[in-house]
Protein backbone atom coordinates (compact mmCIF):
# COMPACT_ATOMS: atom_id res chain seq x y z
CA UNK A 1 0.00 0.00 0.00
CA UNK A 2 1.66 3.02 -0.90
CA UNK A 3 2.04 5.88 1.77
CA UNK A 4 0.30 9.31 2.02
CA UNK A 5 3.18 11.41 0.37
CA UNK A 6 3.23 14.72 2.81
CA UNK A 7 2.79 17.88 0.71
CA UNK A 8 5.28 20.15 0.62
CA UNK A 9 5.78 23.86 0.69
CA UNK A 10 8.57 25.72 -1.13
CA UNK A 11 8.95 26.69 2.12
CA UNK A 12 9.62 23.35 3.13
CA UNK A 13 12.21 22.53 0.41
CA UNK A 14 14.26 25.79 0.67
CA UNK A 15 14.45 24.80 4.66
CA UNK A 16 15.86 21.39 3.58
CA UNK A 17 18.31 22.94 1.16
CA UNK A 18 19.59 25.06 3.40
CA UNK A 19 19.08 22.05 5.79
CA UNK A 20 17.66 23.90 8.88
CA UNK A 21 15.95 21.34 10.73
CA UNK A 22 12.12 21.66 10.93
CA UNK A 23 8.64 20.05 12.08
CA UNK A 24 5.84 20.53 9.12
CA UNK A 25 2.42 21.10 10.99
CA UNK A 26 -1.30 21.90 9.11
CA UNK A 27 -4.51 23.78 10.66
CA UNK A 28 -7.76 23.39 9.51
CA UNK A 29 -8.56 26.23 7.07
CA UNK A 30 -12.27 26.92 4.76
CA UNK A 31 -9.79 26.72 1.39
CA UNK A 32 -10.31 30.63 0.59
CA UNK A 33 -9.25 32.95 3.52
CA UNK A 34 -6.53 32.29 6.18
CA UNK A 35 -8.14 32.25 9.91
CA UNK A 36 -6.54 34.83 12.20
CA UNK A 37 -3.55 34.02 14.04
CA UNK A 38 -4.52 33.28 17.26
CA UNK A 39 -7.13 30.77 15.83
CA UNK A 40 -4.34 28.73 13.56
CA UNK A 41 -2.33 28.65 17.19
CA UNK A 42 -5.08 27.60 19.22
CA UNK A 43 -6.29 25.11 16.42
CA UNK A 44 -2.79 23.74 16.71
CA UNK A 45 -2.67 23.21 20.22
CA UNK A 46 0.01 26.16 20.79
CA UNK A 47 0.71 29.26 22.78
CA UNK A 48 0.16 32.50 20.61
CA UNK A 49 3.18 33.66 21.93
CA UNK A 50 5.27 31.02 19.74
CA UNK A 51 3.10 31.85 16.61
CA UNK A 52 4.19 34.49 14.45
CA UNK A 53 2.50 36.12 11.72
CA UNK A 54 5.03 37.83 8.58
CA UNK A 55 3.71 41.70 7.85
CA UNK A 56 5.00 43.25 4.89
CA UNK A 57 5.71 47.44 5.04
CA UNK A 58 7.17 49.69 2.92
CA UNK A 59 9.38 52.29 4.38
CA UNK A 60 9.16 56.03 3.60
CA UNK A 61 12.19 56.10 1.40
CA UNK A 62 9.97 53.08 -1.07
CA UNK A 63 12.23 50.09 0.50
CA UNK A 64 10.06 46.99 1.47
CA UNK A 65 10.41 45.50 5.19
CA UNK A 66 9.45 42.23 6.79
CA UNK A 67 8.32 41.76 10.43
CA UNK A 68 7.66 38.87 12.38
CA UNK A 69 5.65 38.87 15.68
CA UNK A 70 3.49 37.12 17.95
CA UNK A 71 -0.24 36.39 16.26
CA UNK A 72 -1.63 38.22 18.59
CA UNK A 73 0.23 41.28 19.17
CA UNK A 74 -0.33 44.50 16.65
CA UNK A 75 2.78 46.02 14.68
CA UNK A 76 3.89 49.38 16.39
CA UNK A 77 4.72 51.00 13.17
CA UNK A 78 6.86 53.86 14.98
CA UNK A 79 9.19 50.95 16.51
CA UNK A 80 9.37 49.33 13.39
CA UNK A 81 10.58 52.36 11.28
CA UNK A 82 12.94 52.68 13.96
CA UNK A 83 14.10 49.14 13.73
CA UNK A 84 14.78 49.60 10.28
CA UNK A 85 16.35 53.41 9.78
CA UNK A 86 13.14 54.70 8.79
CA UNK A 87 11.10 57.80 9.16
CA UNK A 88 8.25 55.72 8.62
CA UNK A 89 6.52 52.45 7.73
CA UNK A 90 3.37 51.85 6.10
CA UNK A 91 1.51 48.07 6.03
CA UNK A 92 1.47 46.85 2.27
CA UNK A 93 -1.72 47.21 1.24
CA UNK A 94 -3.44 43.58 0.79
CA UNK A 95 -3.25 43.73 -3.17
CA UNK A 96 0.43 44.32 -3.57
CA UNK A 97 1.50 41.19 -1.47
CA UNK A 98 1.71 38.60 -4.02
CA UNK A 99 3.42 40.35 -6.69
CA UNK A 100 5.91 41.36 -4.43
CA UNK A 101 6.55 38.57 -2.51
CA UNK A 102 4.45 35.38 -3.97
CA UNK A 103 2.53 34.97 -0.82
CA UNK A 104 -0.94 35.46 -0.66
CA UNK A 105 -2.44 37.14 2.81
CA UNK A 106 -2.75 34.88 5.65
CA UNK A 107 0.46 32.10 4.09
CA UNK A 108 2.80 34.74 3.91
CA UNK A 109 6.62 33.36 5.21
CA UNK A 110 9.68 35.18 5.95
CA UNK A 111 11.40 32.00 4.13
CA UNK A 112 11.77 32.08 0.35
CA UNK A 113 10.05 35.49 -0.90
CA UNK A 114 10.49 36.52 -4.49
CA UNK A 115 13.49 38.70 -2.85
CA UNK A 116 14.89 39.33 0.63
CA UNK A 117 13.72 41.78 2.05
CA UNK A 118 15.37 43.11 5.40
CA UNK A 119 13.62 41.32 7.73
CA UNK A 120 12.90 41.84 12.00
CA UNK A 121 11.46 39.45 13.85
CA UNK A 122 10.14 40.57 17.58
CA UNK A 123 12.59 39.75 19.85
CA UNK A 124 10.11 37.66 21.89
CA UNK A 125 11.22 34.91 19.33
CA UNK A 126 14.88 34.39 21.21
CA UNK A 127 12.61 33.44 24.53
CA UNK A 128 11.06 30.52 22.72
CA UNK A 129 13.07 27.11 22.12
CA UNK A 130 11.09 27.19 18.57
CA UNK A 131 8.66 29.28 17.06
CA UNK A 132 5.82 28.46 14.24
CA UNK A 133 6.03 30.70 11.07
CA UNK A 134 3.80 30.05 7.62
CA UNK A 135 5.00 27.46 5.39
CA UNK A 136 4.09 29.96 2.38
CA UNK A 137 0.82 28.78 2.32
CA UNK A 138 -2.93 28.54 3.96
CA UNK A 139 -3.10 25.54 6.07
CA UNK A 140 0.64 25.05 6.93
CA UNK A 141 2.61 26.08 9.54
CA UNK A 142 6.56 25.23 9.94
CA UNK A 143 8.05 24.41 13.64
CA UNK A 144 11.96 25.86 13.79
CA UNK A 145 14.45 27.27 16.34
CA UNK A 146 14.00 31.42 16.14
CA UNK A 147 17.70 31.61 15.43
CA UNK A 148 18.08 29.26 13.17
CA UNK A 149 15.45 30.80 11.08
CA UNK A 150 16.81 34.22 11.74
CA UNK A 151 20.11 33.17 10.24
CA UNK A 152 18.65 32.00 7.39
CA UNK A 153 16.89 35.63 6.24
CA UNK A 154 19.31 37.52 7.72
CA UNK A 155 17.21 38.34 10.23
CA UNK A 156 17.51 40.95 13.12
CA UNK A 157 15.80 41.34 16.23
CA UNK A 158 13.96 44.14 17.86
CA UNK A 159 11.03 45.02 20.20
CA UNK A 160 8.61 46.16 17.17
CA UNK A 161 5.44 45.22 18.89
CA UNK A 162 2.67 47.86 20.75
CA UNK A 163 3.18 47.62 24.22
CA UNK A 164 0.07 45.90 26.08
Amino acid sequence: MAKKKEEKTNVMRVLEQKKVPYQGHTYPHDGETAPDGVSVAQSMGQDPACVFKTLVTRGASGGYYVFDIPVAATLDLKKAAKAVGEKSVAMLPSKELLPLTGYVHGGCSPVGMKKQFPTVFHESCLDQNTIYVSAGKIGFQVEVAPQALMDLVRATAADVIVDE
